[in-house]
């Protein structure tokens, strides 16, 4: 059993939120393939708090984290798309907090949205804004998402923004005493050693394919969740990394 399994950006409400998959990854959380202690949402679980947004499948990821609360702990990090905490808190009931410290295998590790680091998007909310759109809009003419991520990673402003979210986590882990980090936010699966602190991104839930973050005694791991089977038996990491 995993100490924690963590998601992030999952944007119920988008078009592109991949609700489907995201239903059988907490189906297989539930009734054991990825067993766990905590569930960690790590932001952004909304696209916006504008519920008539929400299709039959969204709908159904909420149906999936309320018959899962009450089996798991679950805690909800706040993300820049999530709304106020106590809308959220109240919707499912669950904690909701801005960052959070596990212990595991007597090590330390912080789990934050990421968000607070990223000056672009308070500096230009309108840049921002367009930027999504056109991300989104990428997705949608390709379903296969290779577009969307081409164009992600060949933008300056973008890696960038990746890099200083990267170094203010660190740094802010590093003040916690934790010698790990995991962040959502820019929807960039990564794992990567910086220094004393491990800095991991856990991806999103609106690309293919959707990523994901197990912790189990001081070890995170960084999975791609693969929809062929619809439940998977042992996920194979795509990154990994003790903390010794």
């Amino acid at each position: 059993m995993y100490d924690a399994v963590v998601i992030s950006d999952i944007h119920l409400g988008s078009d592109n939120c991949q609700a489907k998959a995201l239903v059988r990854f907490l189906e297989d959380v539930r009734r054991g393939p990825l067993a766990t202690r905590r569930l960690i949402l790590n932001g952004d679980v909304f696209d916006s708090i504008d519920f008539r947004r929400l299709k039959k499948h969204h709908w159904n990821v909420l149906s999936e984290l309320r018959k899962l609360s009450d089996e798991v702990e679950i805690t909800w990090i706040n993300g820049n798309h999530d709304g106020p905490a106590d809308i959220v808190s109240h919707l499912l009931g669950v904690e909701v907090s801005e960052e959070l410290v596990v212990e595991s295998g007597g090590r330390s590790v912080l789990f934050l949205h990421g968000h607070r680091f990223d000056e672009f998007i308070s500096r230009y909310p309108l840049a921002t804004r367009f930027a999504d759109n056109f991300y989104q809009l990428l997705q949608w003419i390709d379903q296969s998402h290779t577009f969307a991520k081409m164009a992600k990673r060949r933008s300056k402003i973008f890696l960038r923004s990746t890099e200083k979210i990267r170094a203010g986590a660190v740094r802010h882990a590093e003040k916690q005493g934790c010698e790990v980090v995991c962040c959502g936010h820019t929807h960039l699966p990564v794992a990567a050693e910086e220094g004393a602190v491990t800095y991991f991104n856990s991806g999103c839930w609106t690309e293919k394919p959707c990523h994901f973050l197990t912790l189990k005694a001081g070890v995170v791991e960084l999975h791609a969740y693969e929809t062929k089977p619809a439940h998977v038996e042992e996920p194979a990491p795509v990154f990994g990394v003790a903390v010794a």
